[in-house]
């Protein structure tokens, strides 16, 4: 089924060399700001206390951070939890008070502004705990690099691998280098996003590069670049209505999730519209830049045989 049907070719590859320039560009900068600002970790990783309370009715956030803000608390996350009546509160460690005594000045300054509160559940999370979760994060995101590598490679070559590989490090980058400049809260549930848009970015990938095999083997005679560039058009519908649906619904986890899938959701927003243009924009020009490399590589072989 195809509702974007295009009487000519799009040239996209032609725009090559602009594209490479913005996505390079694009790349160093996200690496500028995770250097320099680094990430905003949340207390799943940093350690800290995590509370849900409870209202008699519609909970106001901006008043809750106040209250925080009035105790010198203004580093906790506030947001809804399930309903507008409940509130989670994230409060990053403090080594000079515990947790239970954390938990219990943050209740009485909430009691003192709204005395219908009441505590529905406290929970701290140590900081040998969040480094282990920094340590099994880094693994998880090493571990699913390492296995989408090998399946191309088994799949269809190396050189897709490799390119594939490229394209989601720029995903992957780009979607932190965001959280790094805007120093957004950084947890396990953006976490989940990045490792979600890993999938999606390599799914992408592959409906482009099967197409590309395919193509190979019917023009081979043809430049490879050409050969690519009518894969991509012949795929472009897909492409387009699957990134449409998609941001459809993560767009809808946004705006009508609430607060707690808040940054969760963003993350998708970004990693799709992202992963899409790298499936076209850097995922291909390595493909032409490997090609290139093989071909003057054979060519330079056959000239020394020659000599000889």
């Amino acid at each position: 089924m195809e509702f974007f049907r295009f009487r000519r070719d799009i040239p996209f590859m032609s725009w090559g060399k602009y594209t490479t320039t913005i996505s390079l560009a694009t790349f160093i900068i996200a690496v500028f700001f995770l250097v320099t600002k680094g990430l905003n970790l949340g207390v799943d990783f940093t350690g800290g206390t995590v509370m849900e309370v409870g209202y008699s009715q519609a909970a106001d956030l901006n008043r809750v951070r106040n209250t925080l803000a009035g105790i010198g608390m203004s580093d906790a996350s506030v947001q809804n939890f399930g309903s507008s009546s409940e509130v989670l509160i994230r409060l990053p460690a403090k080594p000079e008070i515990s947790s239970a005594q954390l938990s219990e000045i943050v209740m009485k300054a909430l009691r003192q502004d709204d005395s219908t509160v009441d505590m529905r559940r406290v929970e701290f999370v140590g900081p040998q705990v969040g480094e282990e979760l920094v340590e099994n994060g880094a693994l998880a995101l090493l571990v699913v690099s390492l296995g989408i590598i090998a399946y191309l490679a088994v799949r269809f070559e190396w050189k897709f691998g490799v390119a594939a590989i490229i394209a989601n490090l720029h995903d992957v980058v780009i979607i932190l280098g965001f959280f790094a400049f805007f120093q957004w809260e950084f947890s396990l549930t953006v976490l989940a996003a990045v490792l979600a848009i890993l999938g999606y970015s390599v799914n992408e990938s592959v409906v482009v590069f099967d197409r590309i095999r395919e193509n190979s083997r019917k023009y081979h005679r043809q430049p490879y670049e050409l050969i690519i560039n009518r894969s991509i058009n012949e795929t472009l519908s897909r492409t387009l209505l699957t990134s449409l649906t998609t941001l459809m619904v993560v767009v809808a986890l946004f705006v009508l999730g609430g607060g707690i899938i808040h940054d969760f959701a963003f993350a998708l927003i970004i990693g799709v519209v992202v992963g899409t243009y790298s499936s076209v924009y850097v995922a291909s020009p390595v493909l032409i830049v490997w090609q290139e490399t093989v071909t003057k590589s054979k060519g330079k072989t056959r000239k020394t045989r020659r000599q000889k």
